[in-house]
Protein backbone atom coordinates (compact mmCIF):
# COMPACT_ATOMS: atom_id res chain seq x y z
CA UNK A 1 0.00 0.00 0.00
CA UNK A 2 0.96 4.00 -0.76
CA UNK A 3 2.42 5.63 2.18
CA UNK A 4 -0.23 8.90 2.41
CA UNK A 5 1.97 11.92 1.26
CA UNK A 6 1.48 15.01 3.61
CA UNK A 7 2.61 18.53 2.56
CA UNK A 8 2.89 20.74 5.43
CA UNK A 9 3.06 24.36 4.76
CA UNK A 10 3.92 27.00 8.23
CA UNK A 11 6.74 29.54 7.71
CA UNK A 12 8.16 28.02 11.44
CA UNK A 13 8.48 24.78 10.14
CA UNK A 14 11.38 23.90 12.08
CA UNK A 15 9.89 24.45 15.21
CA UNK A 16 7.46 21.32 14.08
CA UNK A 17 10.15 19.10 13.53
CA UNK A 18 9.06 16.36 16.17
CA UNK A 19 6.16 16.52 15.09
CA UNK A 20 7.14 16.12 11.38
CA UNK A 21 9.46 12.94 12.34
CA UNK A 22 6.41 11.36 14.55
CA UNK A 23 4.43 11.14 11.41
CA UNK A 24 7.53 9.60 9.32
CA UNK A 25 7.30 7.10 12.47
CA UNK A 26 3.84 6.16 12.14
CA UNK A 27 4.74 5.52 7.80
CA UNK A 28 3.19 9.00 6.44
CA UNK A 29 5.21 10.57 4.05
CA UNK A 30 5.84 14.22 4.90
CA UNK A 31 6.97 17.16 2.98
CA UNK A 32 7.69 20.88 4.27
CA UNK A 33 7.31 24.43 2.81
CA UNK A 34 7.59 27.62 4.53
CA UNK A 35 5.29 29.64 2.23
CA UNK A 36 1.82 29.88 0.44
CA UNK A 37 3.64 30.91 -2.50
CA UNK A 38 6.21 27.59 -2.05
CA UNK A 39 3.16 24.99 -1.01
CA UNK A 40 0.92 25.90 -4.21
CA UNK A 41 3.81 25.60 -6.41
CA UNK A 42 4.54 22.29 -5.02
CA UNK A 43 1.22 21.26 -5.03
CA UNK A 44 1.18 21.80 -8.63
CA UNK A 45 4.78 20.21 -9.31
CA UNK A 46 3.65 17.13 -7.06
CA UNK A 47 0.95 14.48 -5.85
CA UNK A 48 -0.04 15.08 -2.36
CA UNK A 49 -3.11 13.55 -0.38
CA UNK A 50 -3.12 16.21 2.55
CA UNK A 51 -2.39 19.61 3.36
CA UNK A 52 -1.72 21.14 6.63
CA UNK A 53 -1.61 24.76 6.00
CA UNK A 54 -0.69 27.08 8.83
CA UNK A 55 -3.04 29.87 8.70
CA UNK A 56 -0.64 32.94 9.74
CA UNK A 57 2.53 33.04 7.23
CA UNK A 58 4.06 36.23 5.85
CA UNK A 59 3.15 36.73 2.40
CA UNK A 60 0.33 34.69 0.86
CA UNK A 61 -1.66 34.24 3.87
CA UNK A 62 -3.44 30.70 5.25
CA UNK A 63 -7.01 31.67 3.73
CA UNK A 64 -5.21 32.71 0.67
CA UNK A 65 -2.80 30.35 -0.09
CA UNK A 66 -6.28 27.79 0.62
CA UNK A 67 -8.44 29.64 -1.86
CA UNK A 68 -5.34 29.07 -4.73
CA UNK A 69 -5.30 25.32 -3.90
CA UNK A 70 -8.45 24.76 -4.06
CA UNK A 71 -8.91 26.53 -7.45
CA UNK A 72 -6.06 23.65 -8.69
CA UNK A 73 -7.22 20.78 -6.58
CA UNK A 74 -10.26 20.97 -5.21
CA UNK A 75 -11.06 17.79 -3.92
CA UNK A 76 -7.44 18.27 -1.66
CA UNK A 77 -8.13 17.44 2.02
CA UNK A 78 -6.66 20.57 3.65
CA UNK A 79 -6.27 20.97 7.68
CA UNK A 80 -6.10 24.56 8.44
CA UNK A 81 -4.09 25.36 11.69
CA UNK A 82 -4.13 28.43 13.53
CA UNK A 83 -3.20 30.32 16.76
CA UNK A 84 -6.08 32.32 16.37
CA UNK A 85 -9.57 31.40 17.25
CA UNK A 86 -11.33 34.43 15.63
CA UNK A 87 -14.63 33.44 14.93
CA UNK A 88 -14.49 35.23 11.46
CA UNK A 89 -11.39 33.03 10.42
CA UNK A 90 -12.79 29.68 11.47
CA UNK A 91 -16.10 30.57 9.13
CA UNK A 92 -13.53 31.93 6.33
CA UNK A 93 -11.76 28.66 6.48
CA UNK A 94 -14.79 26.27 6.95
CA UNK A 95 -16.91 28.16 4.09
CA UNK A 96 -13.85 27.16 1.57
CA UNK A 97 -14.22 23.71 2.81
CA UNK A 98 -11.92 22.51 4.53
CA UNK A 99 -11.26 19.24 6.04
CA UNK A 100 -10.23 20.12 9.70
CA UNK A 101 -9.41 22.97 11.36
CA UNK A 102 -6.99 22.88 14.51
CA UNK A 103 -5.79 25.33 17.64
CA UNK A 104 -1.85 25.68 18.45
CA UNK A 105 -0.20 24.51 19.68
CA UNK A 106 -1.55 21.10 18.28
CA UNK A 107 -0.26 17.74 19.53
CA UNK A 108 1.09 14.82 17.95
CA UNK A 109 -2.33 13.01 18.50
CA UNK A 110 -4.61 15.53 17.49
CA UNK A 111 -2.67 15.48 13.76
CA UNK A 112 -3.19 11.37 13.96
CA UNK A 113 -6.85 11.45 14.65
CA UNK A 114 -7.73 14.55 12.39
CA UNK A 115 -5.70 11.80 9.50
CA UNK A 116 -7.61 8.95 10.53
CA UNK A 117 -11.14 11.11 10.00
CA UNK A 118 -10.06 11.98 6.73
CA UNK A 119 -8.82 9.06 5.82
CA UNK A 120 -10.71 6.21 7.54
CA UNK A 121 -14.07 7.70 8.16
CA UNK A 122 -15.29 6.77 5.15
CA UNK A 123 -14.06 3.24 5.77
CA UNK A 124 -15.62 2.80 8.42
CA UNK A 125 -19.00 4.22 7.92
CA UNK A 126 -19.12 2.09 5.42
CA UNK A 127 -18.06 -1.03 7.55
CA UNK A 128 -21.01 0.58 9.82
CA UNK A 129 -23.45 0.71 7.42
CA UNK A 130 -22.63 -3.09 5.77
CA UNK A 131 -23.27 -4.18 9.32
CA UNK A 132 -26.61 -2.07 9.88
CA UNK A 133 -28.12 -3.65 6.68
CA UNK A 134 -26.81 -7.36 7.02
CA UNK A 135 -29.14 -7.24 10.62
CA UNK A 136 -31.79 -4.94 8.47
CA UNK A 137 -31.41 -7.60 5.59
CA UNK A 138 -32.89 -10.28 7.66
CA UNK A 139 -35.46 -8.55 9.26
CA UNK A 140 -36.37 -7.05 5.64
CA UNK A 141 -36.39 -10.91 4.48
CA UNK A 142 -38.45 -12.44 7.12
CA UNK A 143 -41.44 -9.73 6.42
CA UNK A 144 -41.77 -10.55 3.13
CA UNK A 145 -43.52 -13.86 3.64
CA UNK A 146 -45.86 -11.65 5.81
CA UNK A 147 -49.23 -11.06 4.55
CA UNK A 148 -49.09 -7.37 4.20
CA UNK A 149 -51.39 -4.35 3.32
CA UNK A 150 -50.98 -1.38 1.00
CA UNK A 151 -49.65 0.71 3.80
CA UNK A 152 -47.09 -1.87 5.18
CA UNK A 153 -45.33 -2.62 1.76
CA UNK A 154 -45.17 1.17 1.69
CA UNK A 155 -43.12 0.98 4.80
CA UNK A 156 -41.11 -1.91 2.98
CA UNK A 157 -40.26 0.47 0.54
CA UNK A 158 -39.34 3.04 2.02
CA UNK A 159 -36.36 0.95 4.14
CA UNK A 160 -35.09 -0.45 0.43
CA UNK A 161 -34.41 3.18 -0.84
CA UNK A 162 -33.26 4.15 2.52
CA UNK A 163 -30.55 1.25 2.26
CA UNK A 164 -29.86 1.84 -1.34
CA UNK A 165 -28.96 5.25 -0.44
CA UNK A 166 -26.80 4.23 2.04
CA UNK A 167 -25.42 1.80 0.35
CA UNK A 168 -24.60 4.29 -2.47
CA UNK A 169 -21.94 5.74 -0.29
CA UNK A 170 -20.17 2.41 0.79
CA UNK A 171 -17.56 0.31 -1.34
CA UNK A 172 -19.03 -2.94 -0.51
CA UNK A 173 -19.96 -4.42 -3.80
CA UNK A 174 -21.33 -7.79 -2.31
CA UNK A 175 -23.56 -5.73 0.11
CA UNK A 176 -25.05 -3.89 -3.17
CA UNK A 177 -25.91 -6.71 -4.75
CA UNK A 178 -27.86 -8.27 -1.69
CA UNK A 179 -30.04 -5.22 -1.67
CA UNK A 180 -30.94 -6.09 -5.92
CA UNK A 181 -31.57 -9.46 -4.95
CA UNK A 182 -33.91 -8.55 -1.78
CA UNK A 183 -35.40 -5.56 -4.14
CA UNK A 184 -36.13 -8.35 -6.30
CA UNK A 185 -37.62 -10.57 -3.88
CA UNK A 186 -40.05 -7.56 -2.81
CA UNK A 187 -40.89 -6.80 -6.38
CA UNK A 188 -42.07 -10.56 -6.91
CA UNK A 189 -44.06 -10.64 -3.18
CA UNK A 190 -45.76 -6.81 -3.93
CA UNK A 191 -46.32 -8.16 -7.95
CA UNK A 192 -48.40 -10.81 -6.43
CA UNK A 193 -50.03 -8.34 -3.45
CA UNK A 194 -51.11 -5.95 -6.54
CA UNK A 195 -52.35 -9.19 -8.62
CA UNK A 196 -54.85 -10.28 -5.46
CA UNK A 197 -55.75 -6.39 -4.63
CA UNK A 198 -56.05 -3.66 -7.46
CA UNK A 199 -59.06 -4.84 -8.91
CA UNK A 200 -60.80 -4.79 -5.49
CA UNK A 201 -59.79 -1.54 -4.62
CA UNK A 202 -60.99 0.47 -7.52
CA UNK A 203 -64.64 -0.65 -6.19
CA UNK A 204 -63.86 0.07 -2.63
CA UNK A 205 -64.16 3.29 -0.73
CA UNK A 206 -60.84 5.12 0.69
CA UNK A 207 -59.11 3.59 3.58
CA UNK A 208 -58.16 5.63 6.64
CA UNK A 209 -54.58 5.55 5.76
CA UNK A 210 -53.63 3.54 8.63
CA UNK A 211 -51.98 0.24 9.02
CA UNK A 212 -54.53 -2.88 9.15
CA UNK A 213 -56.90 -0.29 7.40
CA UNK A 214 -59.63 -2.14 5.02
CA UNK A 215 -60.41 -0.42 1.37
CA UNK A 216 -58.14 1.72 -1.05
CA UNK A 217 -54.91 3.36 -0.34
CA UNK A 218 -54.68 6.86 -2.12
CA UNK A 219 -54.36 6.91 -5.63
CA UNK A 220 -53.60 8.77 -8.65
CA UNK A 221 -57.35 9.90 -9.04
CA UNK A 222 -58.27 10.25 -5.38
CA UNK A 223 -54.40 11.99 -3.89
CA UNK A 224 -55.20 15.31 -4.78
CA UNK A 225 -58.50 15.77 -3.05
CA UNK A 226 -57.20 14.27 0.12
CA UNK A 227 -54.02 15.97 0.00
CA UNK A 228 -53.88 19.25 -2.08
CA UNK A 229 -57.86 20.48 -1.31
CA UNK A 230 -56.76 20.79 2.38
CA UNK A 231 -53.94 23.10 1.65
CA UNK A 232 -55.85 25.60 -0.45
CA UNK A 233 -57.66 26.79 2.53
CA UNK A 234 -54.05 28.53 3.72
CA UNK A 235 -53.55 32.21 3.12
CA UNK A 236 -50.38 31.83 0.73
CA UNK A 237 -50.37 30.72 -2.70
CA UNK A 238 -49.86 26.95 -3.69
CA UNK A 239 -47.31 26.08 -6.16
CA UNK A 240 -48.00 22.20 -6.71
CA UNK A 241 -44.93 20.78 -8.89
CA UNK A 242 -45.76 17.50 -10.76
CA UNK A 243 -42.07 16.10 -11.72
CA UNK A 244 -43.20 13.17 -14.53
CA UNK A 245 -41.78 10.11 -13.32
CA UNK A 246 -39.80 10.92 -10.23
CA UNK A 247 -38.96 7.84 -8.14
CA UNK A 248 -39.14 7.92 -4.45
CA UNK A 249 -35.87 7.31 -4.32
CA UNK A 250 -34.93 10.29 -6.87
CA UNK A 251 -36.83 12.37 -4.41
CA UNK A 252 -34.66 11.04 -1.85
CA UNK A 253 -31.80 12.56 -3.44
CA UNK A 254 -33.09 15.75 -4.30
CA UNK A 255 -34.71 16.80 -0.99
CA UNK A 256 -31.60 17.87 0.42
CA UNK A 257 -31.08 20.88 -2.02
CA UNK A 258 -35.01 21.69 -1.57
CA UNK A 259 -34.66 21.73 2.46
CA UNK A 260 -31.95 24.14 2.47
CA UNK A 261 -35.12 26.57 1.22
CA UNK A 262 -38.15 24.33 2.73
CA UNK A 263 -39.49 22.84 5.54
CA UNK A 264 -40.59 19.36 4.95
CA UNK A 265 -44.22 19.32 6.18
CA UNK A 266 -45.19 16.22 5.63
CA UNK A 267 -43.37 13.08 3.01
CA UNK A 268 -45.67 10.50 1.77
CA UNK A 269 -46.17 7.50 -0.92
CA UNK A 270 -49.30 6.88 -2.84
CA UNK A 271 -50.07 4.36 -5.53
CA UNK A 272 -49.58 4.72 -9.09
CA UNK A 273 -52.74 3.55 -11.43
CA UNK A 274 -52.31 0.92 -14.00
CA UNK A 275 -50.48 1.33 -16.51
CA UNK A 276 -48.10 3.13 -14.92
CA UNK A 277 -47.59 5.74 -18.05
CA UNK A 278 -48.36 9.57 -18.69
CA UNK A 279 -51.60 8.97 -20.77
CA UNK A 280 -53.46 7.55 -17.47
CA UNK A 281 -51.91 8.05 -15.20
CA UNK A 282 -51.33 11.81 -15.15
CA UNK A 283 -54.80 12.62 -16.96
CA UNK A 284 -56.26 10.54 -14.01
CA UNK A 285 -54.42 12.59 -11.34
CA UNK A 286 -55.76 15.83 -12.87
CA UNK A 287 -59.08 15.02 -13.03
CA UNK A 288 -59.95 13.22 -10.13
CA UNK A 289 -61.10 10.22 -11.83
CA UNK A 290 -60.35 6.78 -13.51
CA UNK A 291 -59.75 7.04 -17.55
CA UNK A 292 -62.59 5.22 -18.48
CA UNK A 293 -65.16 7.65 -15.93
CA UNK A 294 -63.03 10.73 -18.04
CA UNK A 295 -63.70 8.79 -21.91
CA UNK A 296 -67.36 8.54 -20.68
CA UNK A 297 -67.77 12.24 -18.80
CA UNK A 298 -65.86 14.19 -21.60
CA UNK A 299 -65.04 12.16 -24.60
CA UNK A 300 -64.07 15.31 -26.53
CA UNK A 301 -61.21 15.03 -24.34
CA UNK A 302 -60.00 11.79 -23.62
CA UNK A 303 -57.46 10.23 -26.27
CA UNK A 304 -56.45 6.56 -26.82
CA UNK A 305 -53.80 4.57 -27.61
CA UNK A 306 -54.94 4.87 -32.04
CA UNK A 307 -55.82 8.83 -31.87
CA UNK A 308 -52.90 11.08 -33.32
CA UNK A 309 -51.30 14.01 -31.38
CA UNK A 310 -50.61 14.06 -27.58
CA UNK A 311 -52.79 12.56 -24.69
CA UNK A 312 -52.19 14.62 -22.22
CA UNK A 313 -52.92 17.71 -23.88
CA UNK A 314 -56.26 18.65 -21.81
CA UNK A 315 -54.70 18.85 -18.09
CA UNK A 316 -55.42 22.10 -17.44
CA UNK A 317 -59.84 21.16 -17.93
CA UNK A 318 -59.39 18.52 -16.12
CA UNK A 319 -57.38 20.47 -13.00
CA UNK A 320 -60.45 23.16 -13.89
CA UNK A 321 -63.04 20.34 -13.45
CA UNK A 322 -62.10 18.72 -10.29
CA UNK A 323 -61.43 22.13 -8.77
CA UNK A 324 -65.08 23.07 -9.51
CA UNK A 325 -65.91 19.72 -8.05
CA UNK A 326 -64.57 20.55 -4.94
CA UNK A 327 -66.39 23.76 -4.59
CA UNK A 328 -63.43 25.55 -5.17
CA UNK A 329 -63.87 29.11 -7.37
CA UNK A 330 -60.21 30.10 -7.43
CA UNK A 331 -58.03 31.36 -9.29
CA UNK A 332 -55.60 29.16 -10.70
CA UNK A 333 -52.64 28.68 -13.31
CA UNK A 334 -50.75 25.80 -15.21
CA UNK A 335 -47.83 25.64 -17.02
CA UNK A 336 -46.02 22.36 -18.84
CA UNK A 337 -42.47 22.98 -19.17
CA UNK A 338 -40.66 20.60 -21.97
CA UNK A 339 -37.35 22.55 -22.17
CA UNK A 340 -34.70 24.93 -21.02
CA UNK A 341 -35.98 28.11 -22.24
CA UNK A 342 -39.64 27.02 -21.01
CA UNK A 343 -38.51 26.87 -17.46
CA UNK A 344 -36.56 29.80 -17.37
CA UNK A 345 -39.07 31.88 -18.39
CA UNK A 346 -41.47 30.68 -15.28
CA UNK A 347 -38.72 31.04 -13.19
CA UNK A 348 -38.57 34.79 -14.36
CA UNK A 349 -42.61 35.37 -13.69
CA UNK A 350 -42.91 33.40 -10.09
CA UNK A 351 -43.79 37.50 -9.24
CA UNK A 352 -46.71 36.85 -11.32
CA UNK A 353 -47.97 33.97 -9.99
CA UNK A 354 -48.27 34.87 -6.21
CA UNK A 355 -51.37 36.43 -7.49
CA UNK A 356 -53.37 33.46 -8.03
CA UNK A 357 -54.57 30.39 -5.10
CA UNK A 358 -52.93 27.81 -6.61
CA UNK A 359 -50.38 27.08 -9.59
CA UNK A 360 -49.93 23.90 -11.31
CA UNK A 361 -46.52 23.17 -12.80
CA UNK A 362 -45.41 20.04 -14.64
CA UNK A 363 -41.89 19.29 -15.63
CA UNK A 364 -41.09 17.11 -18.01
CA UNK A 365 -37.21 16.37 -17.70
CA UNK A 366 -36.53 12.96 -15.85
CA UNK A 367 -39.17 11.66 -18.07
CA UNK A 368 -37.07 12.67 -20.90
CA UNK A 369 -34.29 11.32 -18.84
CA UNK A 370 -35.22 8.02 -18.64
CA UNK A 371 -36.14 8.03 -22.69
CA UNK A 372 -33.09 9.15 -23.59
CA UNK A 373 -31.31 6.38 -21.57
CA UNK A 374 -32.61 3.81 -23.67
CA UNK A 375 -32.45 5.78 -27.07
CA UNK A 376 -28.83 8.09 -26.26
CA UNK A 377 -25.78 5.60 -25.88
CA UNK A 378 -23.99 8.34 -24.15
CA UNK A 379 -26.70 8.76 -21.65
CA UNK A 380 -26.27 4.76 -21.22
CA UNK A 381 -23.20 5.38 -20.35
CA UNK A 382 -23.54 7.89 -17.83
CA UNK A 383 -26.15 6.33 -15.98
CA UNK A 384 -24.85 3.23 -16.51
CA UNK A 385 -26.45 1.68 -13.36
CA UNK A 386 -29.14 3.02 -10.62
CA UNK A 387 -26.46 4.75 -8.67
CA UNK A 388 -25.36 7.07 -11.52
CA UNK A 389 -28.51 7.24 -12.95
CA UNK A 390 -29.47 9.01 -9.38
CA UNK A 391 -26.25 10.97 -9.73
CA UNK A 392 -27.67 12.08 -12.94
CA UNK A 393 -31.14 13.57 -12.06
CA UNK A 394 -29.26 15.20 -9.12
CA UNK A 395 -26.88 16.99 -11.05
CA UNK A 396 -29.62 18.31 -13.57
CA UNK A 397 -31.74 19.63 -10.74
CA UNK A 398 -28.95 21.36 -9.80
CA UNK A 399 -28.39 22.87 -12.80
CA UNK A 400 -32.25 23.13 -13.93
CA UNK A 401 -34.53 26.07 -14.09
CA UNK A 402 -36.74 23.83 -11.93
CA UNK A 403 -34.17 24.95 -8.71
CA UNK A 404 -34.78 28.45 -9.99
CA UNK A 405 -38.58 28.22 -9.42
CA UNK A 406 -38.14 26.35 -6.72
CA UNK A 407 -35.92 29.42 -5.09
CA UNK A 408 -38.18 31.94 -6.45
CA UNK A 409 -41.16 30.45 -4.95
CA UNK A 410 -39.27 30.40 -1.21
CA UNK A 411 -38.64 33.47 -1.87
CA UNK A 412 -42.15 34.85 -2.21
CA UNK A 413 -42.93 32.41 0.60
CA UNK A 414 -45.10 30.28 -1.03
CA UNK A 415 -46.18 27.02 -0.29
CA UNK A 416 -45.01 23.91 -2.19
CA UNK A 417 -46.34 20.49 -2.95
CA UNK A 418 -44.05 18.03 -4.79
CA UNK A 419 -45.47 14.73 -6.49
CA UNK A 420 -45.49 12.62 -9.53
CA UNK A 421 -47.28 10.58 -12.20
CA UNK A 422 -45.53 7.45 -11.70
CA UNK A 423 -41.96 5.87 -11.26
CA UNK A 424 -40.43 3.93 -13.69
CA UNK A 425 -37.88 0.28 -13.33
CA UNK A 426 -35.07 -0.64 -14.77
CA UNK A 427 -35.63 -3.81 -16.56
CA UNK A 428 -33.85 -7.39 -17.52
CA UNK A 429 -36.01 -9.97 -18.10
CA UNK A 430 -37.75 -10.35 -21.57
CA UNK A 431 -41.18 -11.49 -21.86
CA UNK A 432 -42.60 -12.56 -25.06
CA UNK A 433 -46.18 -10.89 -26.31
CA UNK A 434 -48.07 -11.44 -29.60
CA UNK A 435 -50.53 -9.03 -30.83
CA UNK A 436 -51.80 -7.75 -34.15
CA UNK A 437 -50.78 -4.52 -35.54
CA UNK A 438 -52.68 -2.05 -33.43
CA UNK A 439 -51.37 -3.52 -30.15
CA UNK A 440 -50.40 -0.96 -28.26
CA UNK A 441 -46.21 -0.10 -28.41
CA UNK A 442 -45.42 0.01 -24.62
CA UNK A 443 -42.53 -2.51 -23.35
CA UNK A 444 -44.06 -2.68 -19.50
CA UNK A 445 -48.17 -3.07 -21.16
CA UNK A 446 -49.55 -4.03 -23.78
CA UNK A 447 -53.87 -3.26 -24.87
CA UNK A 448 -54.99 -5.01 -27.86
CA UNK A 449 -56.96 -8.27 -28.90
CA UNK A 450 -56.25 -11.39 -29.26
CA UNK A 451 -52.90 -11.43 -27.09
CA UNK A 452 -50.94 -14.06 -26.57
CA UNK A 453 -48.50 -13.98 -23.68
CA UNK A 454 -46.49 -15.83 -20.84
CA UNK A 455 -49.48 -15.53 -17.67
CA UNK A 456 -46.72 -16.09 -15.61
CA UNK A 457 -45.42 -13.04 -15.97
CA UNK A 458 -48.36 -10.87 -16.39
CA UNK A 459 -51.51 -9.67 -13.94
CA UNK A 460 -54.23 -9.65 -16.79
CA UNK A 461 -56.95 -7.80 -16.89
CA UNK A 462 -59.46 -9.43 -19.72
CA UNK A 463 -62.93 -6.67 -19.10
CA UNK A 464 -61.33 -3.36 -19.16
CA UNK A 465 -64.14 -2.19 -17.34
CA UNK A 466 -62.80 -4.16 -14.02
CA UNK A 467 -60.05 -1.34 -14.12
CA UNK A 468 -62.08 1.54 -14.83
CA UNK A 469 -59.89 1.48 -18.26
CA UNK A 470 -61.38 2.20 -21.84
CA UNK A 471 -62.11 -0.43 -24.19
CA UNK A 472 -60.99 0.18 -27.62
CA UNK A 473 -63.29 -3.05 -28.94
CA UNK A 474 -64.94 -5.75 -27.85
CA UNK A 475 -62.39 -7.90 -27.25
CA UNK A 476 -59.92 -5.44 -25.86
CA UNK A 477 -57.23 -7.28 -23.35
CA UNK A 478 -54.73 -5.25 -20.94
CA UNK A 479 -51.86 -6.60 -19.41
CA UNK A 480 -48.99 -5.30 -17.09
CA UNK A 481 -45.66 -6.77 -16.48
CA UNK A 482 -44.70 -7.66 -13.45
CA UNK A 483 -41.27 -6.77 -11.49
CA UNK A 484 -38.74 -6.41 -14.10
CA UNK A 485 -40.18 -8.20 -17.09
CA UNK A 486 -40.37 -6.37 -20.50
CA UNK A 487 -42.37 -7.43 -23.37
CA UNK A 488 -40.43 -8.34 -26.82
CA UNK A 489 -42.51 -10.15 -29.88
CA UNK A 490 -40.64 -13.17 -31.48
CA UNK A 491 -39.43 -11.69 -34.37
CA UNK A 492 -36.18 -10.67 -33.81
CA UNK A 493 -36.46 -11.62 -30.35
CA UNK A 494 -32.81 -11.87 -29.52
CA UNK A 495 -32.34 -8.31 -30.96
CA UNK A 496 -34.33 -6.33 -29.23
CA UNK A 497 -33.72 -8.45 -25.63
CA UNK A 498 -30.67 -7.41 -25.88
CA UNK A 499 -31.50 -3.66 -26.93
CA UNK A 500 -33.96 -3.21 -24.52
CA UNK A 501 -32.59 -4.96 -21.78
CA UNK A 502 -31.26 -2.91 -18.92
CA UNK A 503 -33.30 0.58 -19.69
CA UNK A 504 -35.42 2.49 -17.29
CA UNK A 505 -38.91 1.88 -18.46
CA UNK A 506 -42.78 2.26 -17.22
CA UNK A 507 -46.10 0.91 -17.50
CA UNK A 508 -46.06 -2.03 -15.01
CA UNK A 509 -45.84 -3.47 -11.62
CA UNK A 510 -43.16 -2.38 -9.45
CA UNK A 511 -42.37 -0.74 -6.07
CA UNK A 512 -40.40 1.97 -8.10
CA UNK A 513 -43.55 2.74 -10.60
CA UNK A 514 -46.74 2.02 -8.16
CA UNK A 515 -44.88 3.98 -4.79
CA UNK A 516 -44.73 7.84 -5.58
CA UNK A 517 -43.83 10.42 -3.55
CA UNK A 518 -46.13 13.08 -2.37
CA UNK A 519 -44.50 15.96 -0.54
CA UNK A 520 -45.70 19.03 0.79
CA UNK A 521 -43.30 21.74 2.21
CA UNK A 522 -43.40 25.65 3.36
CA UNK A 523 -41.18 28.34 3.06
CA UNK A 524 -38.35 28.72 5.66
CA UNK A 525 -38.18 31.85 7.80
CA UNK A 526 -35.15 33.97 6.96
CA UNK A 527 -33.51 34.51 10.40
Amino acid sequence: MNKISILWADDEIDLLKPHILFLQEKGYDVKTAISGDEAVGMIKAETFDVVFLDENMPGLSGLETLSRIKDYRSDLPIVMITKSEAEQIMEDAIGSKISDYLIKPVNPNQILLSLKKIFENKRLVSEKTTSNYQQEFRQIGMSLSDDHNAENWKDIYKKLVFWELELDKSDDESMSDMLAMQKQEANAAFSKFIEANYIKWLHSPLSAGKAGAEGAPLMSHTVLKSKLNPLLDRKEPIFLVVIDNLRFDQWKMIEPKIKELFKVEEESLYYSILPTVTQFARNALFAGLMPSEIEKIRPDLWRNEEDEGSKNQFEQEFMNAQLKRWGRDIKSSYHKIVNHNEGKKLADSISNLMQNKLNVIVYNFVDMLSHARTEMEVIRELADDESAYRSLTVSWFEHSPLHDIIKKIAEKKGSLVITTDHGSIRVSEPSKVVGDKNTSTNLRYKQGKSLSYEKRDVLEVKNPADAFLPRINVSTTYIFAKQDKFFVYPNNFNHYAHYYRNTIQHGGISLEEMLIPFVTLSAKQVI
